[in-house]
């Protein structure tokens, strides 16, 4: 992959100088290098990514707890089937049904119907996941999915019936993919970024790990540390912090050092 870093604005007074990390893949490299890399899809045709904390579940670590069972029963009488993207039909009633629930959910300015219509559109949709109400044979939920048999599915978007809220739908459709793509094989399944506690609910499986800018770390206490530093006033880099150091490196920067995957060759 090619790196570009584009810079962010300086806080010279504590000589921080933050670079937002592209990475643009090169030939003979799909999104599931990239995504292995701690980078996710920022360009709907996989031409762009960016580095971020994000989480993922080794499916090869995934073993189900009580709390996913428990979240499967509340879904009891919904079904899902997954389809290829050449094989789903993007009516208009599918398209009023999505861009409602995006609407309702986040507000009206945050999806265009051009934006929702390049979802459907992009590379970044290879597949996609339509759960049905079996008692009504209404279709309740649809997830948007990349795939690379067997490497990763990358859990993209979600639309879902708001109605069905009681139920925990939306949770519901998480834990089925978790263990949909475990029992297919898939090594990886990737459910985005991760920058607060609402977003924690992405860890509530065996397996979950993210991407810390230095490795996947499996240690969710380091994530909830990140998390609560986020609402803080910081004066330092993150790795500067004696006290980050301490807690997860041992105190020193070897560690890291050596966990790194990043390495950049000096050419003469």
């Amino acid at each position: 992959m090619k790196l570009l870093f584009s810079e962010h604005k300086a806080d010279y007074g504590h000589y921080i100088f933050p670079y937002a990390i592209w990475a643009f893949p090169e030939a003979g490299e799909t999104a599931s290098d990239l995504l292995q890399a701690g980078f996710l899809p920022s360009s709907r045709n996989l031409d762009r990514f960016y580095l971020c904390r994000q989480v993922r579940v080794d499916l090869r670590q995934h073993i189900t707890s009580s709390e996913n069972r428990r979240i499967l029963r509340k879904g009891e009488g919904i079904d899902a089937k997954l389809v290829a993207r050449a094989d789903f039909d993007y009516h208009p009633q599918r398209r009023e049904f999505y861009q409602a629930y995006t609407d309702a959910r986040f507000g009206q300015a945050t999806m265009t119907s051009d934006r929702l219509d390049s979802l459907f559109n992009g590379k970044i949709t290879s597949h996609l996941m339509i759960f049905t109400d079996t008692k009504t044979s209404a279709e309740i939920g649809t997830v948007t999915l990349y795939l690379e048999p067997n490497r990763l599915a990358y859990y993209y978007y979600s639309f879902y019936d708001l109605n069905y809220a009681n139920r925990n739908l939306g949770m519901f459709m998480m834990t089925w993919a978790v263990e949909f793509f475990q029992a297919r094989g898939f090594d990886f399944l990737y459910l985005g970024s991760c920058y607060s506690r609402a977003a924690l609910y992405k860890t509530q499986f065996a397996g979950a790990e993210f991407f810390n800018g230095v490795r996947w770390s499996k240690d969710l206490e380091e994530l909830k540390y990140l998390i609560h530093r986020e609402g803080q006033e910081v004066s330092q880099h993150l790795l500067e912090t004696e006290e980050y150091r301490q807690l997860f490196y041992g105190g020193e920067l070897d560690q890291a050092v050596a966990a790194s995957p990043f390495r950049v060759p000096l050419k003469p």
